[in-house]
C-alpha cells in the first residue's frame, strides 16, 4: 500500500525518482515498479552490492567507503546524490546496511540499516536497527525507505523548488 501511495504523490508533484540500493538487491525497486503507472515518475534503479559498483557508478568516494564502510550513513548519503544525479532525478533513494546471515560485526550488527534521501542538492540518513532472518531485515529495509520518502513528499514537501528537509 505504501509504494502505491509514494507513486501517487510523485506524479502528483510532478517529481522523479532513482533509487539505489545494496542489501536490499532490488527489492525496492521491485515493489515500487509493481504499481502501475510507476515509470511516469521512476525510471532508474541501481544495485549497487559491491564497493566497487558504489564507488564507480554512484561516485561514493573511496575515501567514505575506508573511513566510514559500505554500512554508514556516509555511504547511504553519498549513494542518495550519486543516484540522483546519475539519473538526473529530483529524488535519490538509497539503502545499505547487513542482512545476514554473515557480514556482522559489533559494531555493525545483523540488521544494520541506512535509508538516505537526497533532494536539492540536500541529503537526510535514518539507521535503522532491524531484527528477523535476510528477508525479513530486506522487507523492513524497504518499508522503511518508502515510509521516509512518503514522509518528506507530505511533510516536508520535497522536490522541485522547495525547502527541502
Amino acid at each position: 500500500m505504501r509504494a502505491e501511495c509514494v507513486i501517487a504523490l510523485l506524479r502528483e508533484k510532478n517529481l522523479r525518482l532513482a533509487s539505489a540500493e545494496s542489501c536490499t538487491g532490488g527489492l525496492l525497486a521491485a515493489v515500487l515498479t509493481a504499481v502501475p503507472g510507476c515509470s511516469e515518475c521512476f525510471g532508474y534503479g541501481f544495485i549497487t552490492y559491491s564497493n566497487e559498483a558504489k564507488e564507480r557508478l554512484l561516485k561514493v568516494p573511496r575515501q567514505t567507503l575506508d573511513i566510514h564502510g559500505a554500512v554508514s550513513a556516509e555511504t547511504a548519503a553519498a549513494m542518495a546524490l550519486g543516484v540522483a544525479e546519475l539519473a538526473r532525478a529530483d529524488i535519490g533513494l538509497s539503502i545499505t546496511g547487513i542482512a545476514g546471515p554473515g557480514g556482522s560485526t559489533a559494531e555493525k550488527p545483523l540488521g544494520l540499516v541506512y535509508v538516505g534521501l537526497a533532494t536539492d542538492g540536500q541529503v537526510i540518513t535514518a539507521k535503522h536497527n532491524f531484527s528477523g532472518n535476510r528477508d525479513e531485515v530486506r522487507a523492513q529495509s524497504v518499508a522503511a525507505a518508502l515510509a521516509l520518502l512518503e514522509e518528506q513528499l507530505i511533510i516536508n514537501n520535497c522536490g522541485k523548488n522547495a525547502d527541502a528537509f
